[in-house]
């Protein structure tokens, strides 16, 4: 009897299980999956989806945002930073309305004007850049970072952190508690020992339900100075990305951003979200105002934060509708390249209109697991003429999306499910003429030594070539 009534209360435990990933779930094939765990290993495999198959992830601000507690970034004044694309870019209106209709739906934040951004090649441009900005603050300084290097470039960072903190300043880092692990001892400990420097772990570990979300990562890269200036883009802090350094056995190609404008604004209300979520802290929105902020370029400019905490998929809409609009040519750069299938449905549709598509590939990847899933579904990009590009090493960690010379989408997210499911990720649309010509010339001195991928070398693949991608395919969402 005893025996009947566990069974009885293990078999309902699953079929609840697998009604709630039924009812919840978006993705059918995560839908499908989480059914015959639940249903082929019982008990344990209910437990392994409450556990992890479960987003439990909202931000405390968005929680107040929709209880009227907090001020969403939509709703604060950006004064006449905040016009239309089509007072600035008559000629541009047209092609490019729909993708600024979507991407005001979709990110609840603005398009501003007066903008400059600067792209910064490697840790050699970016790095000299930065620490001078830190070392010159006067009021605060806000550091969000993925991966925090503690080798010989890292700690310059946390020296020059430690001394602007000793000088008064406002220093805040906020470091992935994931990330920070890649080095030995983390940066959050040698931060701790500089007075006057606050230091916050995103998603510590914990044996709390929201501690155990190994996945869901703060991938962001922000640096914002006393309201000023700011930095974005894909690199990290440390010395890999010094790729001068021939003897350096991990070199990684990078670009970053420097950003002046009232964007930054928009760039501190994202940073401050985060800090309120991983501290608590309510944000302190009165220390400026965008009137402080003066016009410095002509870039429009709207920031963009996705992830698993968001009512959409931020950046997989923007990107399809970018892809939409396209009229003439689309480059696209990235290190991990797992399109979803609405993505390759995107990019065909685009090349089949007549667009000319590019993509830009590392030959050797850092992550071999996630080259062998993208060498498996290439010839579903390629088939219809998308021409993919492999760039010889060093690994190149830019993350580049340029359309018609104009709009281009800049950041930390990779065209991974990880990037665009899992990961809280910072991006930055950019409608400016000037700043997508001098990124696509890169782009095209890049291509001209790289690569082209043809069917005909994805067929030679042996058996057992063959068969490795299709395995590495299948753990694609997690890779």
């Amino acid at each position: 009897m005893l025996e009947a009534i566990i069974g009885s209360a293990i078999f309902s435990y699953g079929v609840m299980s697998g009604l709630h990933a039924l009812l919840n779930k978006r993705d059918p094939r995560s839908t499908l999956g989480w059914l015959v765990i639940c249903v082929l290993v019982p008990g344990v495999g209910a437990t392994l989806y409450w556990l992890f198959g479960v987003n439990r992830i909202q931000t405390r601000a968005r929680r107040w945002q929709r209880h009227g507690r907090f001020t969403p970034a939509a709703e604060r004044s950006y004064g006449d930073a905040e016009v239309p694309l089509a007072i600035v870019h008559p000629e541009r209106a047209e092609t490019m309305s729909a993708l600024v209709r979507i991407s005001e739906r979709v990110t609840r934040r603005p398009l501003l004007r007066g903008n400059t951004v600067e792209p910064l090649h490697n840790g050699e441009q970016a790095y000299p850049l930065m620490l001078d900005a830190i070392g010159d603050a006067e009021e605060s300084i806000y550091l969000c970072t993925y991966l925090f290097d503690t080798d010989d470039k890292g700690r310059e960072f946390i020296d020059a952190l430690g001394a602007s903190a000793a000088r008064g300043v406002d220093v805040r880092i906020l470091v992935d508690a994931i990330g920070e692990r890649y080095a030995r001892p983390t940066a959050s400990k040698l931060l701790r020992g500089r007075t006057g420097v606050k230091v916050a772990r995103f998603l510590p570990l914990t044996p709390s339900l929201r501690g155990l979300r190994v996945n869901l990562r703060n991938h962001r890269k922000l640096l914002i100075v006393d309201s000023q200036v700011g930095f974005t883009g894909g690199m990290n802090i440390g010395q890999r990305h010094m790729v001068e350094d021939e003897s350096n056995k991990r070199r990684t190609v990078d670009l970053h951003f420097r950003l002046t404008g009232p964007v930054i604004y928009a760039l501190e209300d994202i940073f401050f979200e985060d800090w309120f979520f991983a501290t608590g802290q309510e944000p302190d929105w009165g220390k400026g105002a965008i009137e402080d902020i003066a016009a410095t370029g002509e870039a429009m400019c709207r920031a963009i934060s996705d992830g698993p905490n968001e009512d959409y998929e931020v950046l997989t809409w923007i990107l399809v509708g970018a892809l939409s609009v396209a009229r003439e040519r689309i480059q696209i750069m990235t290190p991990y390249f797992i399109p979803s299938r609405e993505l390759i449905s995107a990019l065909n549709a685009a090349v089949l209109r007549g667009v000319q598509v590019d993509i830009i590939l590392p030959a050797k990847n850092n992550l071999p697991f996630v080259a062998w899933a993208t060498q498996d579904m290439l010839g579903d990009v390629i088939q219809y003429g998308i021409r993919v590009h492999y760039q010889p090493p060093p690994f190149d960690h830019t993350k580049l999306f340029i359309v018609d010379r104009f709009y281009v989408l800049l950041g930390s997210a990779n065209l991974d499910p990880r990037s665009l499911r899992l990961n809280f990720e910072f991006n930055l649309e950019v409608y400016d003429s000037a700043l997508a010509n001098r990124l696509s010339s890169h782009f095209d001195r890049v291509m001209a030594r790289s690569t082209l991928v043809t069917e005909e070398q994805l067929a030679r693949r042996n058996i057992a070539i063959k068969f490795r991608d299709s395995v590495a395919k299948l753990f694609s969402p997690y890779l």
